[in-house]
């Protein structure tokens, strides 16, 4: 942050401090709400999604060779291989925006493209298998199908389109990066495969929600979650011990120590103010709900474009998008809007916003947000037109 920018937030900080009432209860309401809202995702999803999470990318940066992400993912990489892996790798992962980051960053720290890490770290939160199905129940196949499709398309052209703005920025990237000669293999890759498969599957089987019936395969795996869950750290475990030495572990730990203090900062703060401002589901922060649904009544370019935005400010928690929509819809929201704040909402919040930024920078960053907000609208706008 340039010193002009810090001055210029510490004097926001200090006006509103000195000025506000925080006898107001909507003033005092907000606050609280910023940290229930914080003290709910520490309780409900850091030590299952984000801790996990970090792991894997601490395990990217220790175990996966600096030559492999760029054979798949790096600027030289086949198009048709890396978004085609980028915008459907999402589909196993149950991630929120937040959950996604460090395995974003990961791979980008370590060589790969603008591009593909762009597609991934939209799509990642946005196409996961239960989300999908579950869409499809509660909202309709119609907004089910329109939203696997919507994202798989999105993380392809956001990819794409990323890519082909920054391309000078990414050829100096790609030039002046050390070029690592001896690291071209990943060492054992059936053990490799079987570590991170099991670090997936302790991310998957602890965020795995309950299903909305009680039969099929999605009920039989939320029954048997934490069993699962344990023996896939069981398998981590025992992996770390026996495919890594001492070194490599210790650098597993620096790496994802090093995300850690680069991510949870700026997640938590960013937690904080989106809870301020909108509240959590069925509460208020300082921008009242009425507002919100008052303004998406119906499926207008200003009504789809409003949710694209506010969907992109808004923390959504996994799966919790579709609860939420579920009553906006009851209340009268259109259903452009509502595909619009669904191709928005769950890959986009200020938490990770923040966070982006402090890996891509100011610029890149708000490119991937316009591109986001302006297809997410086009796209409710379509679906509001031909199926509203």
């Amino acid at each position: 942050m340039k010193e002009r920018n810090k001055f210029l937030t510490i004097l926001l900080i200090f006006a509103y401090v000195y000025f506000v009432d925080f006898n107001t209860p909507s003033v005092s309401g907000a606050i609280l709400e910023g940290f229930y809202m914080l003290q709910e995702y520490v309780r409900k999803h850091t030590l299952t999604c984000l801790v996990p999470a970090l792991f894997i990318a601490g395990a990217m940066s220790a175990t996966i060779s600096q030559a492999s992400v760029i054979k798949y993912f790096g600027a030289e990489a086949k198009k048709i291989v890396s978004y085609s892996v980028a915008s459907v790798s999402g589909a196993i992962l149950a991630v929120c925006s937040c959950t996604i980051l460090p395995l974003f960053a990961g791979i980008y720290s370590r060589g790969a493209g603008l591009g593909p890490a762009m597609a991934f770290v939209y799509s990642g939160p946005a196409i996961n298998i239960l989300a999908i199905v579950l869409t499809a129940r509660v909202l309709g196949f119609e907004m089910g199908l329109a939203r696997a499709i919507g994202a798989i398309i999105f993380a392809v052209i956001i990819g794409l389109s990323m890519a082909f703005i920054f391309r000078n920025d990414e050829k100096e990237r790609y030039d002046s990066a050390p070029k690592r000669e001896v690291e071209t293999e990943d060492g054992h890759p059936l053990q490799t495969f079987i570590f991170f498969a099991a670090l997936i599957g302790v991310l998957i089987f602890a965020t795995w929600a309950n299903p909305a019936s009680d039969g099929g395969i999605f009920a039989l795996i939320f029954n048997y979650k934490w069993p699962l869950t344990a023996v896939s750290l069981a398998v981590v475990i025992i992996m770390a011990f026996t495919g890594m030495d001492q070194g490599k572990r210790g650098t597993w730990m620096d790496e994802t120590w090093g995300f850690s203090k680069q991510i949870l900062p700026l997640l938590f703060i960013g937690v904080i103010v989106a809870g301020f401002l909108l509240g959590r589901p069925g509460h208020e922060g300082i921008i009242p709900s009425q507002y919100v649904e008052g303004l998406v009544g119906d499926n207008s370019l200003f009504a789809n474009f409003f949710a694209s935005i506010v969907g992109a400010f808004m923390y959504f928690a996994t799966l919790t998008e579709i609860p939420i929509l579920q009553g906006l819809i009851g209340a009268g929201m259109g259903k452009g809007p509502a595909l619009a704040l669904l191709l928005a909402g769950p890959s986009l919040s200020l938490p990770n916003m923040l966070v982006i930024r402090s890996v891509i920078g100011t610029r890149k960053t708000v490119v991937y947000v316009i591109l986001v907000v302006v297809m997410s609208t086009v796209a409710g706008v379509i679906y509001g037109t031909f199926w509203g």
